[in-house]
């Protein structure tokens, strides 16, 4: 398959943001032309596929920022471990996942509640959806990975989780989900541009595999989720990402 091919240089600017917010414009119209939802083997079967390509998108990543002689790959693969545990306490103190739980939770309850009679359901659909493909660990996971290696994949797998989700909840919210794929490209776009900017000083002082490693294991964990597999609280672990470089630079 092309777009999992070993080139990670091959995306462009904001190529992932952009994927994302078409798959969720596409599946917003494609739900508006639907008569019927997708029937829930065909969901299944959907989840299987999209956990099974998440789970190579994140080990390649992972993979393909160890390098170097056996020393330096167990160097790599300590850091990634200290990385993921400092991460972990950090986000844990800044409540990261406690805080997006209670987003979905607010958005999960409001969706419950919704009908399609209600005069209000195109505003509340544009905000409910906008929380809904925000809130999640993959948007800046991969977005970061956009802006710092052109690696787009795990946008393009947020893309078709995003898209389906659309499709569903248009029936109810109307144009209001269509429209929630402006700020989604707002946010992560914002990310991709400023780690952009970032990616020089990595590369130059050799900090961007580890970035790359602890990025692609994270990815990995979402596949965990996607598949059911294992429940994690996996925002809580974004600060690894800062975090890894931090103890690269001075573990010289």
């Amino acid at each position: 398959m092309p777009w999992l091919s070993d080139d990670m240089s091959t995306g462009t600017l904001l190529t992932g943001t952009i994927l994302n917010a078409l798959g969720i414009l596409i599946g917003g119209l494609i739900g508006l032309n639907r008569n019927r939802q997708l029937s829930q083997s065909t969901q299944v079967a959907l989840r299987g596929i999209m956990g099974v390509i998440t789970v190579y998108v994140g080990l390649r990543l992972t993979v393909m920022g160890l390098n170097g002689s056996a020393g330096q790959v167990l160097k790599q693969v300590a850091i990634l471990l200290l990385s993921m545990t400092l991460g972990r306490i950090i986000g844990r103190l800044l409540r990261i996942q406690s805080t997006l739980n209670r987003l979905g939770q607010h958005a999960s309850q409001s969706f419950a509640k919704s009908r399609p009679e209600d005069p209000n359901r195109i505003s509340e659909g544009f905000t409910l959806c906008t929380l809904l493909f925000c809130a999640g660990p993959l948007g800046p996971l991969g977005a970061v990975a956009d802006g710092l290696s052109g690696y787009w994949q795990p946008l393009a797998i947020k893309m078709v989780m995003d898209g389906l989700a659309a499709m569903g909840f248009v029936s109810i919210y109307g144009w209001g989900v269509v429209l929630s794929a402006i700020p989604v490209f707002i946010y992560q776009g914002t990310i991709t541009l400023g780690v952009q900017r970032l990616e020089p000083f990595l590369s130059q002082n050799g900090l961007l595999d580890s970035v790359n490693v602890v990025g692609g294991m994270l990815v990995f964990c979402v596949a965990l989720i996607v598949l059911e597999l294992k429940k994690l609280q996996l925002a809580d672990y974004l600060p690894s990402l800062a975090v890894a470089p931090l103890i690269t630079y001075f573990w010289r």
